[in-house]
């Protein structure tokens, strides 16, 4: 199959019909067999039901419909496990990604060798203040501690060779960094193109500002996990020996001027106190790394989401 097309969606009744059969008027154009899977995280509305019909008319698109709403991250994970093509590409249902992107998009993967490819929505239409100031500063942030040139991260429109979106796993809110994921799995040749950003024409953002926060925290998650989410005694292990060192220099310096001094009282420095829970919080350090490694070495990887139906995708 030479094309996947992967598409997480929530209540989006209205702009399927119209998404759906831009696709399928430029893979035909194109030549090109392909899937589209249509990943229902949940929806309320009739999006499902859409899908079904689709499918029905035509077995190229498929669907899998979560019980409830798990996030992109996990419509994103189950859609790749069920993609079967060459290459697999990835874009949001709220018609803001252009179809056309497909065929330029395919050929910089096989042709010009890249293993990701992520969509660059150079000229935005979104609220300034809301949106393109904080993604900018999320960006920048990204680039700096991956060292990855991209200028999107989060762009939905991203393009993987099938290697790579079976070697990795999305999760939580990972979806904003699968090309910190791929360079973490040893796939190093990721590029970037040029991509339109349409005006919204249905539906409303499914993005709440919690996104400002959570985009962070899990930046910081995917960062620590991808230096030592093997190996947890080496972080935790280097800062409790610190924390444990350091205190326990301060308490012989104590010790020593407590017998240098028949008037110096150790219970009424401060000293005292801060050496004792620095050595404390060393200990605790230490021991959270010896758990860490434990449960790292010896706990199935593994992602568990209950799937209510599945449509035109064999199991």
């Amino acid at each position: 199959m030479d094309v996947s097309i992967v598409v997480p969606l929530i209540n989006e009744d209205e702009s399927l019909p119209e998404l759906c059969n831009w696709i399928e008027s430029v893979v035909t154009q194109n030549n090109l067999s392909y899937e589209v899977i249509l990943v229902d995280d949940g929806s309320t509305d009739d999006s499902w039901a859409f899908i079904e019909k689709k499918n029905a008319g035509n077995p190229n698109f498929k669907g899998i419909k979560f019980q409830r709403n798990y996030g992109k991250s996990a419509a994103l994970n189950e859609g790749f496990k069920a993609a079967q093509g060459d290459v697999v590409i990835t874009m949001d249902a709220d018609m803001q990604d252009s179809p056309d992107e497909i065929p330029a998009l395919r050929n910089m993967i096989l042709e010009e060798g890249f293993d990701m490819v992520s969509g660059w929505k150079k000229k935005r239409y979104d609220n300034t203040f809301t949106k393109n100031i904080p993604s900018k500063l999320f960006n920048a942030t990204a680039r700096a501690s991956s060292g990855i040139k991209l200028n999107d991260f989060n762009c939905g429109l991203k393009a993987y060779r099938r290697k790579v979106v079976k070697s990795i796993e999305v999760y939580g809110e990972m979806h904003r960094y699968i090309p910190i994921l791929a360079k973490w799995s040893g796939f190093r040749k990721i590029g970037e193109k040029v991509v339109e950003h349409r005006p919204r024409k249905y539906g409303v953002t499914k993005f709440g500002w919690q996104r400002f926060v959570n985009g962070f925290l899990d930046l910081a998650t995917i960062m620590f996990l991808g230096k030592f989410g093997k190996r947890p005694m080496q972080f935790f292990g280097l800062l409790g020996t610190l924390f444990f060192l350091i205190g326990f220099s301060f308490s012989i310096y104590l010790l020593i001027a407590k017998f240098a001094s028949a008037d110096f009282s150790l219970t009424n420095r401060p000293g005292f106190y801060i050496a004792l829970t620095t050595m404390i919080i060393g200990m605790q350090l230490f021991l959270t790394g010896f758990v860490a490694e434990l449960v790292a070495r010896s706990s199935p990887e593994r992602n568990y989401y209950l799937i209510e139906k599945k449509q035109g995708i064999d199991n």
